[in-house]
């Protein structure tokens, strides 16, 4: 089917829905379009602020999303939704169960809802996340609210495609000792005890506490991260987790630390990029034989592994 980008792209700038869906198709499904869709949004993305949620299945993080979204839309904010999902088994495709429980926005045309599935990606993310964001951010979304499957000890993916990353807890579900196990305690910008009408949640707090003052080794004026409760299911506590965000941002921005975020989040996508094309051409050279002969020397001893991977690259970058 013919693509025609531009049009795409001016279409998805307009605010157009489909505009932005088959834009995001494209980078999903590894179009031979990818690089040409990449290059028109280039000059067009850097304004969205990017705010990852993580946490445990169950601690309410698309009711949480859906509270926000409506906190953003009440200043007139334009709000990109990127809710990724766990994979069918049967279709390969995404479970949409994010995207039910953020049915109330679903007809706002200031509300942009992606739901895209992990296909087996091992982390938080979908592998077409990065460039799914820069999407939605050259769309003209002010804040993009991106949503993590809940995987446990993998959900550290999510700070580096963040500009801020939220950490949801809920009490009752062990979930301080379990953070502290999967190392989001180092990630979390701004940490939210949800169903804080449930008895436990004082305690949670003091744990979380505890546990951010462990490790702590900060300068004056570093930030430590702050603990808000909420009632996500009724919106009690949102302001405040709004208040939060705003508050980390400025922050950054005083001291230059969103602007390293970003360069290292870029770094990071050039360099997985990079490393995509060097493994497709290490394909190639296994299905010339270069590789299994290479493998052969190295077992008859005549090789040394080293040496042989040194040839193996000569050999990819030559081409």
């Amino acid at each position: 089917m013919a693509v025609d980008v531009s049009e795409l792209v001016e279409q998805a700038r307009e605010g157009r829905p489909r505009a932005v869906a088959r834009l995001i198709s494209l980078v999903e499904g590894a179009s031979p379009h990818l690089r040409e869709v990449m290059a028109a949004l280039a000059p067009l993305c850097g304004n969205a602020y990017v705010v990852g949620l993580t946490g445990s299945p169950g601690v309410g993080k698309s009711t949480s999303t859906s509270a926000l979204v409506t906190a953003y839309r009440r200043e007139g904010k334009r709000v990109g939704i990127l809710a990724v999902d766990p994979s069918s088994p049967f279709s390969g495709g995404a479970l949409l169960g994010d995207r039910v429980r953020m049915g109330e926005h679903a007809s706002d045309p200031g509300v942009y809802i992606r739901s895209m599935a992990t296909r087996g990606h091992l982390g938080g993310l979908a592998w077409a996340a990065p460039q799914a964001i820069r999407v939605l951010d050259a769309a003209g979304c002010d804040i993009v609210l991106v949503e993590t499957v809940g995987v446990g000890q993998s959900e550290v993916e999510i700070a580096a495609q963040a500009d801020t990353s939220v950490v949801l807890l809920a009490p009752g579900m062990g979930d301080g000792i379990q953070a502290a196990k999967a190392g989001i305690l180092e990630i979390g910008d701004v940490y939210v005890v949800n169903k804080a009408d449930r008895d436990g949640a004082d305690a949670t707090v003091r744990e979380l506490n505890h546990m951010l003052g462990l490790g702590e080794a900060r300068s004056p004026g570093d930030w430590r991260p702050p603990i808000v409760k909420t009632v996500a299911a009724r919106s009690e506590g949102v302001e405040e987790v709004v208040a939060a965000l705003e508050k980390h941002r400025a922050w950054m921005d005083e001291r230059g630390v969103l602007a390293e975020r970003r360069a290292r989040r870029a770094a990071r996508e050039i360099e997985t990029i990079a490393v995509t094309a060097l493994r497709e051409r290490m394909g190639e050279l296994r299905g010339g034989k270069r590789l299994d002969a290479l493998a052969e020397k190295v077992v008859g001893g005549t090789l040394d592994p080293y040496a042989a991977a040194d040839e193996l690259v000569a050999g990819v970058t030559e081409q």
